[in-house]
């Protein structure tokens, strides 16, 4: 990759929601010394972003401005070819990103962003990761609240599993143990619901069903022969038919559990590092993720909640009706006063593929204190940092380039969010049970 370039980082979407979250984070803790710049389409916007940010740190210089009239591969060529990494938080991705993938895949320029849209980040492989490793870009989807905490946690566990024991994984049952949020942003809930409005009804279904949707392993283009794949099966423990039915089940240290609504996006990005990297997680390895509830009676509320949700999404008509009861328009959320408190925590319990009598396993924790959307700037921002500092290292353990994912950062992403509080904690525990 071109080290003489204009810029370290363009932040791309920058007046937006997330995107204001992520100039601040930038401003307010990433090194002085780092030339950076801020792109949109709206030149005002832009430039009262840069002068609110002079109030966040007044050592900083204050970032260059980038006006973007259209989101086109060849207007957005430029831009790429000026910078070593872009963060892109213009959404909804499916929509407005694919020329921004393709500008940095095909001008070797380093690229993460926030989506949760596993259709589009399928497609986006599918199109762009030949390209991408020909001229050595790094590409990362999926680094902010989704899915970037549970790679993570699936990698910290995994990396003790491996030093202990020097075995894989066989498999990792992981848990949003608390979640206290003061709501989605604008851009969130119209992403949702756009999304399943601009692909196929097969395609959704598809990445639902199917973990390994994205996986290297499995990653093909659509045809009637390969559609839904058969997922890998947990070997350490199974759910009874009436568990599976009522989406509630209990698993020591982790307790009750139920579905979790964003579980699916996430179990794809764990799945896709496995696949990556199977001499590190293990050949046999798999990841399910849910929601810990009280008791197993919210676990069935829960549950059939969620059913009904997705059913409703199912129809244009109900989901017209949904988006008006969006509660922030795109480009808009939860102020920093009402996110001050929120938290996220998530659990695992990773069993070694070592078979051993009791069980070996590791305890990992991933927990934030603090916006959501903030959490997911100080994603983006410090995981730009790595690509910048660690490039040679991560191309050592993955290649010249092409897509890969948040744990793909590796421990020096950990050490960074450690020291901006993201607390990430794994340690080994005895026999848990089994099921």
């Amino acid at each position: 990759m071109a080290s003489k370039r204009q810029y370290d980082i363009v932040l791309l979407g920058a007046t937006g929601y997330t995107g204001k979250w992520t100039a601040e984070h930038i401003t307010s803790s990433l090194p002085t010394n780092i030339k950076w710049a801020v792109a949109g389409r709206n030149q005002s916007k832009l430039q009262a972003l840069v002068d609110g940010l002079k109030s966040v740190n007044a050592d900083r210089p204050s970032p260059a401005i980038i006006t973007i009239s259209n989101l086109t591969a060849a207007e957005l060529t430029p831009l790429a070819r000026s910078t070593r990494v872009i963060i892109n938080t213009v959404g909804p991705y499916y929509k407005y990103s694919t020329p921004i993938v393709e500008a940095a895949a095909e001008n070797g320029t380093h690229y993460i962003d926030a989506t949760g849209e596993i259709p589009w980040v399928r497609e986006i492989i599918l199109k762009y990761e030949q390209t991408a490793k020909k001229t050595g870009a790094i590409l990362i989807p999926e680094s902010g609240l989704e899915s970037a905490p549970s790679d993570l946690i699936a990698y910290i566990a995994t990396r003790l599993v491996r030093k202990v024991w020097d075995c894989g994984v066989m498999d990792i049952v992981a848990s949003v143990h608390e979640l206290k949020t003061s709501g989605a942003s604008g851009g969130t809930l119209a992403t949702g619901l756009g999304l399943v409005d601009h692909y196929p009804s097969k395609v959704i279904k598809e990445t639902l069903k199917n973990s390994f949707c994205i996986s290297p392993m499995t990653l093909k283009p659509y045809t009637k022969e390969n559609i839904y794949p058969p997922n890998a099966e947990p070997t350490t423990y199974e759910r009874t038919g009436l568990q599976k039915f009522t989406g509630v089940w209990s698993y020591p240290r982790l307790g009750h559990l139920t579905t979790s609504l964003t579980a699916k996006p996430n179990e794809a990005v764990v799945q896709r590092s496995a696949g990556l990297n199977p001499y590190f997680y293990g050949f046999n390895f798999t990841y399910e993720e849910y929601m810990a509830v009280s008791s197993p009676i919210i676990g069935v509320l829960v549950h059939l909640a969620v059913s009904i949700l997705m059913l409703l999404l199912a129809f244009p008509p109900t989901r017209a009706i949904l988006k008006l009861f969006a509660s922030y328009k795109p480009g808009e959320g939860p102020s920093k006063e009402s996110s001050k408190n929120d938290v996220v925590e998530l659990r695992a319990i990773a069993v070694a593929e070592q078979l051993s009598t009791p069980p070996r396993k590791a305890f990992a924790t991933f927990r934030f204190e603090g916006g959501m959307y903030e959490l997911t700037g100080k994603l983006l921002a410090e995981g730009a940092m790595v690509l910048l500092t660690k490039e040679a290292s991560i191309k050592s353990k993955h290649g010249n380039g092409g897509f890969l994912t948040p744990s793909s950062l590796g421990d020096d992403y950990l050490d960074r969010l450690d020291k901006v509080g993201v607390k990430i904690d794994v340690k080994q525990i005895g026999d848990v049970g089994s099921k």
